[in-house]
């Protein structure tokens, strides 16, 4: 729970006081990765399917699977490096779009019966991946990437090599999992 704990946030009033939230309620999630270690996950989810979250909030877009062609080809004919990237725990660095609190359970510890604010984009919400994409969209704009008018998950930002020719560094976000084409990622932004 520790690492999930940073997307509730303690309330002390009365919850039937909060206007506009809605109860929800979570579970354990509890997973073992098949790699080399067996390694052993656990998630807090949220139940967000009980939820009457609107569907303006829940969509979110992902890289097409031809952008990702396209700019494949594109950083092998220009000698870009391509990185790939895992973002953990990508949701709870969002904040939440929806309104609702929980009171904790026993997976809680010592704060169970506490009522808590959700505050980031906990899993199991609809409005999750959403709102990492607006949070991503945001954070890639200040970076100085524009996002593309034919795929808004590819991003780009005018580039210059050593010799002085230009060229474009592209970042593509499918969810929490991104690909980041450079020409030397030591001294670009995406480093």
């Amino acid at each position: 729970m520790k690492n999930v704990r940073i997307a509730f946030e303690e309330y002390d009033g009365n919850p039937e006081e909060l206007i506009g939230y809605e109860e929800i309620t979570g579970h354990l999630v509890f997973d073992m990765k098949l790699g080399k270690n067996f390694r052993r996950k656990a998630r807090y989810c949220a139940d967000g399917h009980k939820t009457g979250a609107p569907s303006s909030v829940t969509y979110s877009t992902v890289v097409s699977r031809d952008s990702v062609r396209i700019l494949l080809t594109i950083a092998a004919l220009n000698e870009l490096d391509i990185l790939g990237a895992d973002v953990q725990n990508a949701f709870l660095t969002a904040p939440n779009k929806e309104k609702v609190w929980i009171r904790a359970g026993p997976e809680f510890g010592r704060e169970e019966g506490t009522v808590f604010l959700v505050t980031r984009a906990l899993y199991g919400l609809k409005s999750a991946s959403a709102s990492f994409r607006a949070f991503m969209e945001e954070k890639l704009d200040d970076m100085g990437f524009k996002s593309s008018y034919a795929d808004p998950d590819v991003w780009l930002q005018a580039a210059t090599k050593a010799d002085g020719e230009e060229y474009y560094e592209y970042v593509l976000m499918y969810v929490d999992d991104i690909l980041a084409l450079s020409i030397d990622r030591s001294e670009s932004d995406l480093s």
